[in-house]
């Protein structure tokens, strides 16, 4: 078969036991801890959480990103990240981990000035969070012996704390959010689930150390660079 162009291979994220994760799809879970969604002016009370969707090629491993451009209030956001290993659909929460292949920390970078723009005028949020190197992603450790359900999760900038929670702060734990998502799409290996972002999320700007913390899986280090060319 003869291409009009080369084909982009597929992204292959690391995991810790060496092998490596091919990336098909990823959903993102907005507004998943009650105190984020106050600090973005929600009331968790009234609305639950909810997911939108993003490319595979916005997943980039630690190291250098690019400050994207068209924006001046770029925002770092951790997650928890599922890493999806087997296919099902309209699952019962009781179901749902068997689905997971592991766990990894992740950011969910976020144009926030473009984020306000659609908010403010009824519209998607691609362009605020399907964005160029978005969502870095740390290696992906398997499940076994790791519990979504509690831990510690954290953010700092340039050694200063800027976020903290735990696990246990999720509206939707994470066999919720994966059941929640199995009736709208048939989840299949190589689906990756952001779960979400404890309170104090905030700017970067290039220059910057960013360092991700979650209870049991380490740490996750981004520096943000210059726009990419």
């Amino acid at each position: 078969m003869t291409l009009t162009f080369p084909q982009t291979p597929p992204v292959l994220a690391p995991t810790t036991t060496g092998a490596r994760f091919p990336v098909r799809r990823l959903f993102c879970i907005g507004r998943n801890y009650a105190a984020h969604a106050r600090e973005m002016g929600q009331n968790p009370d009234r609305e639950p959480p909810f997911f939108f969707t993003a490319w595979a090629e916005t997943v980039v491993p630690g190291g250098v990103i690019a400050y994207p451009q068209s924006t001046a209030d770029y925002h770092h956001e951790v997650e928890l990240v599922v890493a999806i290993g087997r296919s099902g659909r309209d699952l019962r929460v009781d179901q749902a981990l068997d689905l997971v292949w592991g766990y990894a920390i992740g950011l969910d970078m976020t144009r926030r000035d473009l984020q306000q723009v659609a908010k403010d005028g009824g519209r998607p949020w691609d362009v605020a969070k399907n964005v160029e190197q978005s969502k870095p992603l740390g290696p992906i450790h398997p499940a076994a012996g790791f519990d979504p359900g509690a831990g510690a999760i954290a953010l700092s900038v340039n050694g200063q704390p800027r976020q903290a929670g735990d696990l246990s702060d999720m509206i939707w734990s994470v066999p919720e959010v994966i059941a929640h998502i199995s009736t709208f799409y048939r989840l299949e290996p190589g689906d990756l689930i952001f779960t979400g972002t404890p309170a104090g999320v905030g700017p970067v700007v290039q220059g910057d150390t960013v360092v991700a913390t979650i209870e049991g899986l380490g740490d996750l280090t981004v520096v943000i660079g210059a726009p990419a060319a």
